[in-house]
């Protein structure tokens, strides 16, 4: 029944959304209005408290200096979920043609899956956190459609990533020498699918169809054989149909 297959369903849905925000930049400015630093802000995938725990790490080179700098964007896998409103008649196959030209590719209906998606971004300042937020929010109204190609079977299919809600933490303990921490957290659902193996099956390239009537006025004795005609309604003539508008179909035979 299992067979091995991997179509890189979840893993190109985990790109696709990984994406959207690896070209996020903070923008620091002078007193007088002028650009003074941009920063474009590191994207990896982890969990939330991976960060953290590595924000208040120090550095092996120096007291000084932390395992890793702030801003920082991370982002990671909450849960999966089978979404049963979105299900489908499972035998539904997807069909792509192969290069031979003499069989066909084809997989049956995708399963719908809902995975939950955890965004956090880590700043040191407030303006920085809010410039973040701010160049999410405005594409999410409340979902924003991402285009993946899962295989040749399924090469464009869209899945909708909803925003469900923005949280934002100060995380500010010890001493007034310890560093502030502002944590912001996002939730995302992405509404995808998951893709069973890929089969392989012929094209058909020829068929044959008889057709028997049902009475033997219909019955040629010479070839032993029913006889059907195709006409153009109108007027019936000895020798076949006049012109009319409809087509049909009728049992014919000459004496």
């Amino acid at each position: 029944m299992f067979t091995q297959f991997y179509n890189e369903s979840i893993r190109r849905i985990v790109i696709g959304f990984g994406s959207l925000f690896n070209d996020i930049r903070v923008v620091r400015k002078n007193a007088d209005g002028t650009t003074k630093e941009t920063i474009r802000i590191p994207l990896s995938y982890g969990p939330k408290e991976k960060f953290i725990r590595r924000i208040k790490e120090t550095s092996s080179i120096s007291d000084d200096s932390k395992v890793i700098t702030l801003p920082q964007i991370g982002f990671d896998i909450t849960g999966i979920v089978y979404d049963p409103a979105r299900k489908t008649n499972k035998l539904r196959k997807r069909k792509a043609d192969t290069t031979d030209g003499l069989t066909y590719s084809y997989n049956y209906n995708e399963v719908p899956y809902n995975i939950t998606f955890g965004l956090y971004a880590f700043t040191r300042n407030h303006d920085d956190n809010l410039q973040i937020i701010e160049q999410i929010l405005p594409y999410f109204t409340p979902e924003f459609i991402v285009s993946l190609k899962i295989n040749s079977i399924n090469d464009k299919i869209d899945v909708p990533i909803t925003l469900n809600g923005v949280s934002t933490i100060e995380e500010y303990e010890g001493d007034f020498d310890t560093r502030r921490n502002i944590t912001s957290s996002l939730d995302f659902t992405a509404k995808t699918y998951v893709y069973g193996p890929a089969k392989t099956g012929k094209i058909i390239l020829q068929s044959e169809v008889d057709i028997f009537g049902d009475s033997d006025k219909f019955y040629d004795p010479v070839t032993g054989t029913h006889d059907l005609r195709i006409g153009i309604t109108g007027g019936y003539t000895g020798d076949g149909y006049t012109a009319g508008n409809q087509i049909y179909g009728e049992y014919y035979y000459e004496s």
